[in-house]
């Protein structure tokens, strides 16, 4: 279900106003429905990809739980960006379900629609669907040996990779928004082109 102002505003935490201010910018994708702007969940999750600087930081812990729920990878996955995602979801196998079944065929149609390269050598691979059960997401980090293009629109090949596995609508958005900040930061960019183990990059983000 497509969401309205107010559902936008909860998951991005800003206000109704600053929704209403957007739109009137045009600076948010929508449609009109009985007199009535709608959201669609998958243009919003690809206006967050194009336009972090409009984002707010969104100051809580969620990303920093995902990502000690998830794995921190580092290697040669492979030269090509199909190769890559199988790969990695073949050593994150265990974190799906038996339902899920093939879920690197769901992140590369979610790639096929649109890159998730956010710039600045950094990638978020995300799928449509989601993929986890229970109430907590995770994301998991995969450095690249060899850099390759993700298709950014900065042109730069991408090393680092956040796979963002959510449980909800809500926290999706959320940890989307909470990844393209990273990208804007200086100091965690620094540490990201060291490729850093996971307690590094836990203690950074803490």
């Amino acid at each position: 279900m497509d969401l309205e102002i107010n559902d936008v505003a909860k998951l991005l935490k800003v206000s109704e106003k600053t929704i209403e201010e957007w739109l009137v910018a045009g600076k948010i994708p929508s449609y009109r429905l009985e007199g009535k702007h709608r959201f669609s969940r998958s243009e919003i999750q690809d206006w967050m990809m194009q336009r972090q600087e409009t984002l707010p930081t969104n100051a809580d812990f969620s990303l920093y739980r995902a990502l000690f729920r998830g794995e921190v990878l580092h290697g040669n996955f492979g030269t090509e960006k199909e190769k890559i995602i199988q790969n990695v979801m073949s050593q994150l196998s265990e974190k799906f379900p038996e339902s899920v079944g093939n879920p690197a065929q769901l992140f590369l149609e979610r790639e096929r629609m649109m890159s998730t390269a956010l710039g600045r050598g950094i990638a978020v691979p995300h799928t449509r669907e989601f993929l986890i059960e229970g109430p907590h997401s995770l994301v998991s980090t995969v450095f690249l040996e060899n850099p390759i293009d993700w298709g950014g629109l900065d042109g730069k090949p991408v090393s680092t990779l956040f796979f963002l596995m959510a449980t909800s609508d809500k926290q999706h958005l959320q940890l989307l928004a909470q990844i393209a900040h990273l990208a804007s930061s200086p100091k965690m960019l620094t540490l990201l082109e060291k490729q850093p183990q996971k307690t590094e990059l836990l203690a950074l983000i803490k």
